[in-house]
Order: C-alpha cells, then structure tokens, then sequence
C-alpha cells in the first residue's frame, strides 16, 4: 500500500529542554498529526541544531523523538526539525513536511565585563584537573566566583569544594578525583555573587584528553656509540599515560648549534656535526600524540644531560 497523499504534517511540539547539565541539552517533539495514514512506514526526522552564531548546522536523521548533545551556553541555541517519509513509502522521491523550529537561551544576567577572565585548564599527567581564573573587568569588591561541573557519568552538577583564593577570592578549582572522565564532554560553569550588582556566568565544554599536560621524562642518559655517534635515551614519562600515547621533542645542542627533533620513541640516535666538538647535550619533553587526543599541552623540560669530550 502506497501512500497517495504526498504531504506529511511536522512534528508536533518541538522543543529545547534544558535538564540543567551546564549545556547537555535534550531537543524533544512529538509525532506528527494523521500519522495513521501511513502504517506501513518507518517515518524518519531530519534534526538541524547550532548555536546563535555558527554559520554551520548540525544534521541528524533519526527515527526517535529526541536527541541530546552540547551546547555552548554562553550562546542561545537554535533548532529545526521536519518529517520525513523515506522514498520505500511513496514510491517515488522522499517527502519531506514544513520544517517546525525551536530556540533556547540561558535569560542574560549581569553586564558580559562582570564575566570571569582567562579560564584556563590544564589536566596534570592525566590525573589531576586544575582550572584558574581572573576575576571579571570592574566588579564590586565582595564579589566572588563559583565553579559547578558535569559530566555523563555524574548524576548531577558538582560544586568545586577546594577553591585556590587569592585574598578571599575564588580564583581556582583543584577537582577531585574523577571516575572515567576522558573521551566524552566535560562542563563547567562559573559563576558569581555580589550584594550590589548581578554577575554573568560562563560556560566552557572540553575533553579532558586534549588539555593533558604530562611530566617530563625523568631520567635522561646519553652515550658516545663512536666518534660520531650518539644514542640518547629517556625513561617514558611517569604516571598512567601509556607509553604509546607519548610524543617527544629533543633539543640537542652542539658547542654552539642548536637542533629540534620530534620522536615517537623514547630513544634516538644523532649524528656529530663534527667529531671535533667539545659538548653535546640535550633535554626532552614530552606531550599526548595524536593517536590518543585531539591535542595536548608540552611538559617542562627534562633535566639535561650533557657529554664533554
């Protein structure tokens, strides 16, 4: 039984529902009216989100009647949604109905120069979350700042409970140890109180795997293989970060010349220039390689480690 009519109704009572997860936001509707005329069908949905701004749309197609996903809060959000009847109902090319649109956004408080400053967050050696940041431009001097995170994982919103304060002042976030955090999106919102003015919060979403900062390599050795070779060596970097996740950049001076050179390995052997020089040392760090993160953040430099003929 093929369907005659060609049009289908959009879904019904579309909406963005905020469940309070600092930005994971469910996008919701209902099926369309007379949905009874067509039986035989698997009817699909065509889901088009983004936030105010991007010039990119989101596209899912799907057959439930939600989805969720981040979002930047600090942005409304916009969405639109049509039904859809594949081309194995109709016969003939797929039929699609008016698109049915919804948006969201967190009500403005406070003017955007009460906002904090310089948010930063670094993932020490894969263990241990710190974030730091400055007070916003011009607010009063009671005001002080509160950092709330969330994760799939945790079943609601947590308060940082060890601020760093400078003054009386929140102005960091040393995080506890999190279960399984990595790989998937991580919220935060910080944001403030002041007796004489409202102060406007801020949103962040990022994945802890790509903010890692590991430690340098701890043991450093270098030996003479002949006159003109040299094979330096180092110990892979203490901590839970497996040794195939780790990517190195060796500096090695000679007398007075400077190369850099980026390894997978935790060993390498170099060529003098000349078998006449007098010093050759190097130093190494280390960093998360792209097959385990997005991107990462440089270590300090090891100890270094020199050969003096």
């Amino acid at each position: 039984h093929k369907i005659q009519d060609k049009t289908v109704n959009p879904p019904q009572d579309f909406e963005i529902v905020d469940p309070g997860y600092l930005g994971y936001l469910c996008l919701q509707w209902k099926p369309p009216l007379f949905l009874d005329n067509f039986k035989e069908c698997t009817v699909e949905y065509e889901l088009k989100y983004r936030n105010f701004g991007s010039k990119i749309w989101k596209t899912i197609i799907t057959t439930n009647l939600y989805y969720k996903d981040g979002f930047d809060l600090n942005k409304g959000v916009e969405a639109k949604i049509h039904t859809l009847l594949p081309q194995q109902c109709t016969n003939e090319s797929t039929v699609r109905s008016l698109w049915s649109e919804a948006t969201y956004w967190t009500p403005p408080q406070g003017n955007v120069e009460t906002k904090i400053q310089d948010m930063d967050c670094v993932y020490y050696n894969w263990l241990y979350l710190f974030c730091s940041w400055k007070p916003g431009m011009d607010v009063p001097l009671d005001t002080n700042y509160n950092l709330f995170y969330w994760y799939d994982g945790l079943d609601h919103p947590m308060q940082c409970d060890d601020y760093m304060t400078i003054n009386g002042q929140n102005t960091g976030c040393s995080f506890p140890s999190l279960k399984s955090p990595d790989y998937k999106d991580f919220y935060i919102c910080v944001n403030g109180s002041s007796r004489s003015t409202a102060i406007r919060p801020s949103y962040f979403i990022f994945q802890l795997q790509n903010i890692v900062k590991p430690l340098p390599p701890d043991y450093v050795s270098l030996t003479l293989k002949d006159s003109n070779e040299v094979i330096l060596k180092w110990s892979v970097p203490a901590g839970p970060i497996p040794a195939a996740c780790f990517i190195y950049e060796v500096l090695v001076t000679e007398d007075d010349t400077t190369r850099v050179s980026t390894t997978i390995e935790n060993e390498m052997c170099i060529t003098r220039k000349s078998n006449k020089s007098n010093q050759v040392c190097f130093l190494v760090k280390s960093k998360v390689n792209i097959y385990c993160s997005e991107t990462g953040i440089w270590s300090e430099w090891s100890e270094e480690q020199c050969w003096r003929g």
